[in-house]
């Protein structure tokens, strides 16, 4: 397979487009039309993982965690980043990443996690705005199926559970042609009324180019009057954590205890148990003490992530219990939700998680 047909997939389930601005997620290393016949699935890029790579001929790794994460300056081939990465080229192994954008989505990384402790009626726990623009378009009455098709087909018109989504008004246009002009109706230096239709519909602002050249390769006009309004709205199946209900209540001490058992962590560390059951659970995979406020907001009763500092302890202390859990063990499912995801698009493509330690934290 090349190597454009495996990121083409993983990115339809988790755009470039929704990765946070600090984020290196995407090809890192290699080329779309390389060939490959075997990937590794892993957590992070370390050098026993591209050891195991190599040694299982594995042309393609798949990493949650950028190996380049902030711009390089130099490349230092003797030890660190700049020797895995001479490595991979070298080996002629490609490198992938998927990381902030399969934290944003609705069914990556927090959908596992929650799923792995348990949870129901799980949603996103802050849910992004600024994703979303409106794209207005003008057409004659002949041409609005198919260019409302053309933009359906390239990713306009979704919210929520329904596509095909689109606002349709009647009006007229008026145009004159000018010398050098080739005109779909109308004659040149003549002023020309149009019945037309105002075509509204909601684009993902990364998809907004590809939308917008869809329309007007569907359109017969020359000049294509268009707009493009950015929209505050909030994608309730887009951004960070999330929070859902246990199926039954819980000791707080109890349900911490089945949390530790279940992410195989060595010890999670909490703020003051809450006195009361527990029912309500916030989480967040990997680093989320960003998102504190909002799970308590959200009347979580506990909140579950990973990278606590010392001092985030103290928030809302007494109503609600804050537990750190790891960032590894925490994030540790992702392998085998990639696995399952790209096993089911791929069943006779050759797929291995990896089985090296990329937890760098150890407790005495």
């Amino acid at each position: 397979m090349k190597v454009s047909e495996i990121t083409s997939f993983l990115e339809q389930l988790a755009p470039l487009g929704l990765q946070e601005a600090y984020d290196n997620s995407g090809l890192l290393i290699g080329h779309g039309n390389q060939i490959v016949s075997k990937a590794l699935i892993t957590l992070d890029v370390t050098d026993e993982v591209v050891k195991e790579a190599i040694e299982n001929k594995c042309q393609l790794i798949i990493a949650h965690h950028p190996l380049i994460f902030n711009s390089l300056k130099k490349i230092n081939t003797r030890y660190g980043t700049g020797a895995l990465i001479a490595k991979l080229i070298k080996e002629d192994v490609a490198l992938y990443a998927i990381h902030t954008n399969l934290d944003n989505v609705m069914e990556g990384v927090n959908a596992k996690l929650a799923q792995t402790l348990g949870l129901q009626n799980i949603k996103i726990l802050a849910p992004k705005s600024g994703t979303l623009n409106k794209l207005v378009v003008f057409c004659p009455v002949s041409h609005v199926e198919a260019i409302q098709q053309a933009m359906f087909d390239a990713g306009a018109g979704n919210i929520g559970n329904y596509n095909s989504c689109s606002f349709n008004s009647a009006g007229y246009g008026t145009f004159k042609a000018q010398e050098g002009a080739n005109p779909y109706v109308g004659n040149i230096g003549k002023l020309h009324k149009e019945e037309e239709l105002k075509i509204e519909v909601v684009v993902p602002s990364y998809l907004a180019q590809q939308v917008v050249a869809a329309m007007i390769s569907a359109h017969p006009y020359e000049e294509v009057a268009y707009d493009i309004y950015p929209l505050l709205n909030e994608q309730w199946n887009i951004g960070a954590g999330m929070i859902g209900e246990l199926e039954t209540e819980s000791d707080p001490e109890d349900f911490l205890k089945k949390v530790k058992k279940q992410l195989n962590a060595s010890h999670i560390r909490h703020s003051p148990l809450i006195k009361r059951k527990v029912k309500k659970v916030a989480i967040c995979g990997g680093s989320g003490s960003f998102l504190i406020h909002n799970a308590y907001n959200a009347k979580a009763d506990i909140f579950i992530t990973g990278d606590v500092k010392y001092h985030d302890f103290f928030e809302h202390a007494g109503k609600m219990t804050i537990a750190d859990a790891g960032h590894f063990e925490t994030e540790q499912f992702t392998k085998e939700l990639l696995y399952d995801r790209l096993n089911g698009k791929f069943p006779n493509f050759a797929l291995q998680i990896s089985k090296a330690r990329t937890n760098p934290i150890y407790f005495l």
